[in-house]
């Protein structure tokens, strides 16, 4: 049986990085991408911020304790999509299968090998000379014979290298590993099985399938195969996107019945600019409210057919959010989601790098 040849690309702090790129004032420096204001989020921090222990969804509040030199730059969406379109025209050269993951990253299947390169580390060496070449942007890449094991492989010689790991290495990799390093293992269920003696993958590999149901219900056999370095999954190209949505912090709780339908028409407003342009109109409009005391609640509604007007997204999500009025509390977040796509518009996922 032919085994793939996968490749994991990650850019490296991609947002930041950008803005490094177009602002030589922040090349060298600590640069968040985000909004400085109190209630403010990092979406994405430069390896100089990191240094400093600087993340991606950490509170602005927080980073600027950690660094206070830490110089804020807020998102610029339309610009990361272009510099999307440019990678992704780079993909197409090598192969067909592209999966994305988000727009930093994507899984390709080069185990047809288009170009001749001979091997697929080859290949990886090759996109990201010419990502670099092309946009002043540095990649990573993790080349493996499975997805799992790609995707881990890519964090190894962060930022700008690459790294592979062979089918005479996955198992020995796997077994070194810390479990609270797989991908898909979250800090919850890595601190459940560090109580339950599982350290390691080869800790995990150990159990039996009958225990990790036990404890871990149905991803019991994928925590096993991965233990074992195995991941049938293929990479899949144009997959269907679920949902799309917008959400925000406020720098103030919202309290106000005017402020907070605002708000909502706002995101309603944004998810509107995205469905517009991948053609994508869904029938269940989903509102989410979280309260000063972080209490959330949400509140959907699905119609008939796709919502195809701006106006009708946007008072589907007015009518919702005031279910929750007159608010009885502070309001600090507010979001929309549109999904249930109609299968008969064409609502598949943009692919990744076209923004």
């Amino acid at each position: 049986m032919l085994r793939r040849k996968i490749i994991h690309v990650d850019m490296d702090a991609f947002y930041a990085s950008v803005e490094q790129r177009d602002n030589p004032a922040l090349r060298c420096r600590p640069v968040a991408v985000g909004h400085g204001a109190k209630r403010g989020v990092v979406a994405a921090a430069s390896y100089e911020a990191r240094g400093f222990g600087v993340r991606s969804a950490m509170p602005s509040a927080t980073a600027m304790r950690l660094c206070a030199e830490l110089i804020f730059v807020p998102p610029r969406f339309d610009v990361y999509r272009a510099v999307s379109r440019q990678i992704h025209a780079i993909f197409v050269d090598y192969t067909a299968l592209i999966e994305p993951l988000s727009l930093d990253e994507a899984y390709l299947d080069v185990t047809e090998d288009l170009r001749g390169l001979s091997s697929a580390s080859a290949t990886a060496k090759e996109i990201r000379a010419r990502i670099f070449d092309q946009t002043g942007l540095t990649a990573s890449a993790g080349i493996s014979y499975n997805k799992f094991l790609a995707k881990l492989a890519s964090t190894q010689r962060k930022p700008n290298g690459q790294f592979v790991i062979t089918p005479e290495m996955g198992p020995d990799f796997i077994a070194s590993l810390p479990v609270g390093k797989f991908h898909g293992v979250g800090p919850v269920t890595a601190a459940k099985m560090q109580r339950l003696g599982i350290q390691t993958g080869a800790d995990l590999r150990t159990k039996s399938l009958g225990f990790l149901q036990q404890h871990f219900g149905k991803s019991a056999a994928w925590y096993l195969a991965i233990a074992n370095g195995e991941d049938d999954r293929a990479v899949v190209a144009n997959r269907r996107r679920k949902s799309s949505g917008s959400e925000t912090t406020f720098a103030h709780d919202l309290t106000a019945a005017e402020e907070i339908e605002a708000g909502v028409a706002a995101m309603a407003d944004e998810v509107w600019a995205w469905c517009e342009k991948a053609n994508a109109f869904g029938r269940t409009v989903t509102v989410k409210v979280k309260f000063a005391d972080f209490q959330i609640v949400t509140r959907s509604r699905s119609f008939p057919s796709a919502i195809a007007r701006h106006e009708a997204l946007r008072q589907a999500s007015i009518t919702l959010v005031r279910t929750v009025l007159p608010a009885t509390k502070g309001i600090r977040l507010l979001g929309v989601t549109v999904s249930n796509f109609d299968s008969v518009a064409d609502a598949k996922a943009l692919p990744l790098f076209s923004g």
